[in-house]
């Protein structure tokens, strides 16, 4: 997109980039339909910790290269099997979970990331997708689970998050069955929120994480973030409400809250600062 600074945290399969508050993550390998690769992990890790740590981020977009989001492990070198391996491996000693970092299984980022998904987005493809806050597919998309017809196993995280995600017979439906679902029926099902017209899921997201970035109080967006990952099926109905009012009280303290209640009485666009 127009406007966006291409970062040294950059690999060879994954492009970086910035504007504003925006950090903009692009899988690069289209001419293996942005399969994985060692350096596309170690771009996307590079990546969601820069979003942690620069205070100017506030969202982030993740997208794909060329007319395939993401086709999953490449089967036919697996994930660290290409000419970079080596040098991941080393990588990997110093942080075993790396991979699943990069794909959003461990330590997700304290801000939002949009997933914008074009064409196929099959195994690691859908399952990145369970670790992002808001999906955009365009009306061509196509999503599965299908390791169950290679033999294998989805361990980036499907059997346990998509049950939390959409209903228990849909989820087992994608899991067992390993077959393919069109953009409609992810939209129909819960698992993405909108469906963009073919070559436009990007433009979609980046209205959206513009609209979190420049509209909204970037601690307040964290900490309702915050509240809806962690707070969930695991704690009864009381300790969840009491999380989130300990959550709810810190943000009433801060300088935006009272900026944006300031702004309100003054009929005017409020002026975040994330303090």
């Amino acid at each position: 997109m127009e406007g966006f600074e291409q970062l040294d945290i950059s690999t060879k399969n994954c492009r970086v980039e910035k504007k504003g508050h925006v950090l903009l993550v692009t899988l690069a390998r289209p001419e293996a339909k942005n399969a994985l690769s060692s350096q596309m992990l170690l771009g996307m890790y590079n990546a969601w910790r820069l979003l942690d740590e620069d205070k100017e981020l506030r969202v982030a977009i993740l997208t794909g290269e060329g007319d395939t989001f993401c086709a999953g492990m490449d089967l036919k070198s697996g994930a660290e099997g290409d000419e970079d391996g080596a040098m991941f491996q080393e990588k990997m000693k110093e942080i075993p979970d790396l991979h699943w970092q990069a794909l959003l299984r461990h330590n997700q980022p304290k801000k939002p990331v949009i997933m914008a998904a074009e064409g196929y987005a099959l195994a690691g493809g859908t399952e990145i997708l369970q670790g992002t806050d808001l999906r955009v597919a365009a009306e061509d998309a196509v999503f599965g689970v299908t390791e169950c017809k290679r033999g294998l196993f989805p361990l980036g995280g499907s059997t346990i998050r998509l049950r939390r995600q959409i209903p228990y017979a849909l989820a087992a439906e994608i899991l067992l069955l390993g077959r393919h679902i069109s953009a409609q029926e992810a939209k129909d099902w819960g698992l993405i929120n909108r469906i963009a017209p073919k070559g436009e899921a990007l433009q979609v997201a980046y209205d959206m994480a513009l609209e979190i970035a420049e509209e909204n109080a970037p601690l307040s967006v964290q900490a309702i973030l915050k509240s809806l990952r962690e707070n969930q099926f695991d704690l009864s109905e009381q300790e969840a409400l009491a999380k989130e009012e300990q959550l709810g009280w810190t943000i009433f303290a801060t300088k935006d809250s009272k900026e944006g209640m300031k702004a309100f009485k003054e009929k005017r666009k409020p002026n975040f600062i994330g303090e």
